[in-house]
Formats: C-alpha cells, sequence, structure tokens
C-alpha cells in the first residue's frame, strides 16, 4: 500500500483541523482588534467573528465528508 493510500485520509482531516484552528484564533485575534479599534462597551465582533468563523469551518468540514473517496 502506498504512503499516499496509508495516511491519505489522516492526513486531510488533520489539515482540516488545523485550518479550523487557525481560523478560530485569527477570527478571535482580528475581533479584539477590531473592538479595540471601535471603542464599544461590549465586545461585539470579539463573539461575533468567532462564531461566523466557526460556522464556515463546520461548512467546510461537512462538504470535506460528503466527498467521495478517490
Amino acid at each position: 500500500m502506498s504512503e499516499k493510500g496509508k495516511y491519505g485520509n489522516t492526513m486531510r482531516y488533520v489539515g482540516l483541523g488545523s485550518q479550523m484552528m487557525a481560523l478560530l484564533l485569527v477570527s478571535l485575534w482580528l475581533g479584539n482588534k477590531l473592538d479595540d479599534v471601535i471603542g464599544w462597551r461590549f465586545p461585539v465582533l470579539l463573539v461575533t467573528l468567532p462564531l461566523l468563523a466557526l460556522v464556515v469551518s463546520l461548512w467546510q468540514l461537512i462538504k470535506a465528508f460528503d466527498k467521495p473517496k478517490k
């Protein structure tokens, strides 16, 4: 069995998980910076941007599970 076939699915999902974590961390950082610039009392963007990033990353994960194996 080739290396690609052996670890292909594992690496695919490790990549998706890493992408999910990176997207969440960037959205947290960006939400914090934008809330500092805007100066609102309640950190609206710090809450909404990570939630939006979570929805997007879960949508990508669902699409990845729906794809047939090659």
